[in-house]
Formats: structure tokens, sequence, C-alpha cells
């Protein structure tokens, strides 16, 4: 359409702004079918992420399914290692307990041995001596009574000489 300077008449304009209007209409039409495949694009692309979402979902259900078994498993294991542990260490306490009462048990009886060795040291020693004060009187008493043999013997001698 030409345009005139000037000169533009009702009609012209009226012509004019029909056809910005068809062309804006066949513009928007090419625009709202773009949107469309667009919107199409998006719901494709939605689909496909749906459906790779639910396959990785799966993928990893599959895979983490022995883990979280083994990881039960494992658990029921570990309370019942935690029950051994509490059993061992009740026994460890009552073992600790026998043990301060065997030693003191034993330092009583140490004590008790030290002092019964000191006491038959000091009999043996008492003896000891005893033994040596009888044995030097009865040595004493037997020097004596040599002595007094040996005299008797010298003088029954001396009287059959004579």
């Amino acid at each position: 359409m030409g345009v005139r300077k000037g000169g533009e008449t009702k009609e012209d304009l009226k012509s004019f702004k029909e056809e910005i209007i068809h062309n804006f209409h066949i513009i928007s039409e090419g625009v709202i079918s773009q949107v469309k495949q667009v919107a199409e694009g998006v719901a494709n692309v939605n689909e496909k992420v749906d459906r790779t979402r639910q396959e990785l979902k799966e993928e990893i259900d599959s895979k983490t399914r022995p883990i979280a078994q083994a990881v039960i498993a494992l658990d029921g294991k570990v309370v019942a290692l935690d029950g051994k542990v509490v059993a061992l260490d009740g026994k460890v306490v009552a073992l600790d307990g026998k043990v301060v009462a065997l030693d003191g048990k034993i330092d009583r009886i140490h004590r008790e041995l030290k002092t019964e060795i000191q006491e038959t040291r000091q009999e043996i020693l008492a003896a000891v001596k005893f033994s040596y004060a009888e044995l030097d009187r009865r040595l004493t008493t037997l020097e004596k009574e040599f002595t007094e043999l040996k005299h008797r013997v010298e003088k029954i001698e001396g009287r059959s000489i004579s």
C-alpha cells in the first residue's frame, strides 16, 4: 500500500487499519502455532523427564534395596553384639570385684605368712639357742664326768701298781 503525505482519507486509514489487523492476525497465528509447538515440546520433555525420573528411581531402588537389606541385617547383628558387649561388661565388672577381693585376700595371707614366718624364725632361733645351751651344758657335764672318770681310772691304775 502506498502512503501519501498529507491527503489521507478515512477510507485509506480504515484499509490501513484492516491491513495492520490482518498482518497482526497472520503474525499472531504464527506465534500461536510456535507457542503450541513449544508447549508440545515442553510436554514431551516433561514426559521424558518423568520417564527418566521414574527409570532412575527404579534403578536406584533396585540398587539400594540390597544395601538397605544389608544395613537391616547389620543393624540386627550390631544390636546382638551390643547385648553381648553389655553382658561382657557385666562379667568384667564382676571379675574386677573378684580380683579386688582376691588381691585383698592375697595381701592378708601374705601378711599372715610373713608374721608366721617371723614367729617361726624366732622360735627356731630360740630352739637353736636352747639346743646350743643344752649341748654346751651336756658337753660341760660330759667333760666333767670324763675328767672325774679319768681321775678315777688314774686312781684305780695307781692302786694296782702299788
